[in-house]
């Protein structure tokens, strides 16, 4: 699947669940937004929160970016973080497994669990691929 990756993809879910594999509320809440886009080289990646407003209690508003070079060996992707909307990423490798689904129309990849709130997070983000 070489260049399986090359493309814009926007999000279309974001989910996660708990070290025992219950369904858990992601960090982006129910309507999340977001776009990647992979030429070969290099990647940016920004996605949050699209909810009109954040219920008491749910803290922050989640937003993420970043972008640098990356490497696709097929399942796992190691992007260099070169530039960030958080300054505790730059210069670091965010790994994330891969996986495609729907021959391809659809990108799932998994960041390293996170604690959030008290609970271990276990995260999945889907990506559709447009055009």
């Amino acid at each position: 699947m070489a260049d399986s990756e090359i493309g814009v993809w926007r999000l279309v879910e974001a989910r996660a669940r708990d070290a025992q594999g219950n369904p858990v509320p992601s960090q982006f809440g129910p309507s999340p937004l977001g776009v990647v886009t992979f030429d070969g080289r290099r990647m940016i990646a920004a996605l949050g929160d699209a909810r009109d407003a954040v219920p008491e209690g749910e803290g922050p508003r989640q937003y993420n970016s970043y972008a640098g070079p990356y490497r696709f060996d097929g399942t796992t992707l190691v992007a260099t973080v070169d530039c960030a909307s958080s300054a505790d990423r730059m210069g670091t490798d965010q790994v994330r497994g891969v996986r495609f689904e729907e021959g391809g129309r659809r990108m799932v990849l998994t960041p390293p669990p996170r604690m959030i709130r008290g609970v271990m997070h276990h995260p999945e983000l889907v990506w559709e691929r447009m055009g």
